[in-house]
């Protein structure tokens, strides 16, 4: 849809529920009024900008985040002024959150080759989600300090200048040393929620290459050096193994293993599963949040954190042929475990099958798109030039690396309203992989469930590949 909106019809929605809710406070003393300013400024604000400054994508992320707000904190109302005026405070927090939703579908350009984004309000309010979680990781994610603009692009210069030197930048494959294998890892027994499942551990033993720039900085990080995984698998003969990749912020047992739904993959498929846990995540984090540093401040921590999977990922699929017999190893991952898993497919060539699930593709665009205006023109002033944070980014990039797998073993399913994963980038891997299938499903980032034609699409990779029947 045409990024040139003026005076759009959906705005007069999150405006006027603003009003709502401030309109209602006074009447209800300080309480009323603490429980309703959040809600009703970020509702009142985001209308009015959307009617006077259109265009800026924020918008309808802060709409979203204010709806999100306004149906949580309208609850405490029905036991203080009843259910007639916490229901009316609801519907007009949902109604701000659709409409945010709608407005970001105006906004977000057509790609060409991806099937269009018909609206609905269920489709809205599916945007909706993915617009109030990109508000929520803007206000909670640690950017880069003062102290860092100078360094992170000085540290940027230098290791680019040191990839190109060694060849990286031309075969970026060649920046992935090879892993020896991984020898009796620690296993124990545990449980999450009704779920038995084997906790796997063993020392990464990754390093950045001697004399990389950030290479200290990273090590530093004495959480992140043991690898963990979660297993679940059968007793008796060696069967087919599901590598499955989580995405970013998660790295928790119940988050990790509800996500990749054990009662159908290993009960009813019978299937082994694998969930490694991605470095800085789950108990492998080093700031307040699972993820933190990975995507978030600076490009050579997401370098060394890509790279530090790639190597744990490898040690751990040869734990599986050569400890476990395992059959057949497909990989499927969600998100940034898509990426991961795209990357993946460009350095192991004996993979059943690789499923990039609503894959991000490409960091520097991603950082560049999500970023707030003032952060990118602090950043190109003191240097920081997308051209060689792309250059640098090459080495862990699927979109730079060949697949080693046959084009029929590669499949991808993503959103056409995805907007933490933007169309365009879903469809440069597909160009990428040769044009393989692909299901497009008309929702977001996060509801990829709710559609019938993504568990098709994993159901009949599966088969095709022979890890089930």
């Amino acid at each position: 849809m045409s990024s040139d909106v003026r005076w759009p019809r959906e705005a007069w929605i999150p405006l006027l529920a603003g009003l709502f809710w401030l309109w209602r406070a006074p009447a209800h003393g300080l309480p009323g009024f603490l429980f309703s300013v959040l809600p009703g400024c970020l509702l009142l604000s985001s209308g009015f900008a959307m009617l006077f400054m259109p265009g800026d994508r924020r918008i309808s992320q802060f709409a979203a985040l204010g709806g999100v707000l306004g149906v949580v904190f309208a609850l405490p109302a029905f036991v203080v002024v009843g259910p007639g005026a916490a229901l009316l405070l609801i519907a007009a927090s949902l109604a701000g959150f659709v409409a945010a939703g709608v407005h970001s579908l105006r906004l977000e350009p057509s790609v060409e080759g991806v099937p269009a984004a018909v609206f609905s309000y269920r489709l809205g309010a599916e945007v909706a989600i993915d617009e109030a979680l990109l508000a929520s990781m803007f206000l909670t994610a640690k950017l880069p300090r003062a102290g860092d603009h100078a360094r992170i692009p000085r540290e940027l210069s230098e290791a680019r200048a040191r990839f190109e030197a060694e060849g990286w930048l031309e075969k970026p494959a060649g920046y992935h040393t090879t892993p020896p294998p991984l020898e009796a890892p620690l296993i124990s027994r545990a449980r999450t929620r009704g779920i038995d499942y084997e906790h796997l551990r063993f020392e990464s033993g990754y390093q950045p290459h001697p004399g990389e720039p950030g290479r200290e900085r990273w090590l530093a990080r004495v959480a992140n050096r043991t690898a963990h995984a979660w297993v679940l698998r059968h007793p008796g003969p060696p069967r087919p193994w599901l590598v499955c990749i989580h995405g970013y912020q998660m790295g928790w047992p119940l988050i990790d293993l509800l996500a990749f739904q054990p009662e159908i993959f290993h009960r009813r498929l019978g299937l082994n599963l694998l969930v490694p846990t991605l470095p800085l995540h789950g108990l492998r984090k080093s700031g307040r949040r699972s993820g933190d540093g990975f995507l978030s401040g600076d490009p050579l921590d997401t370098v060394h954190a890509e790279a530090q999977a790639m190597w744990d990922l490898r040690r751990l699929l040869g734990w599986l042929r050569d400890d476990q017999a395992a059959t057949a190893i497909g990989v499927m991952g969600f998100s940034l475990g898509g990426y991961t898993t795209a990357l993946l497919a460009s350095l192991d060539d004996g993979l059943a099958c690789a499923i990039a699930g609503i894959p991000v593709t490409d960091f520097a665009r991603t950082y560049y798109r999500h970023l707030p205006p003032l952060h990118v023109s602090r950043a190109e002033h003191y240097g920081l030039a997308e051209p060689a944070l792309c250059d640098v980014l090459s080495v862990i990039s699927p979109l730079a690396l060949e697949p080693r797998i046959p084009r029929e073993r590669r499949w991808i399913f993503a959103g056409v309203a995805d907007r933490l994963v933007p169309a365009d980038q879903v469809h440069d891997l597909w160009k990428h992989w040769e044009q393989p299938r692909i299901a497009w499903y008309p929702g977001s980032h996060l509801t990829f469930r709710l559609h019938p034609n993504v568990p098709k699409l994993v159901l009949t990779a599966l088969v095709e590949s022979g890890l089930s029947t």
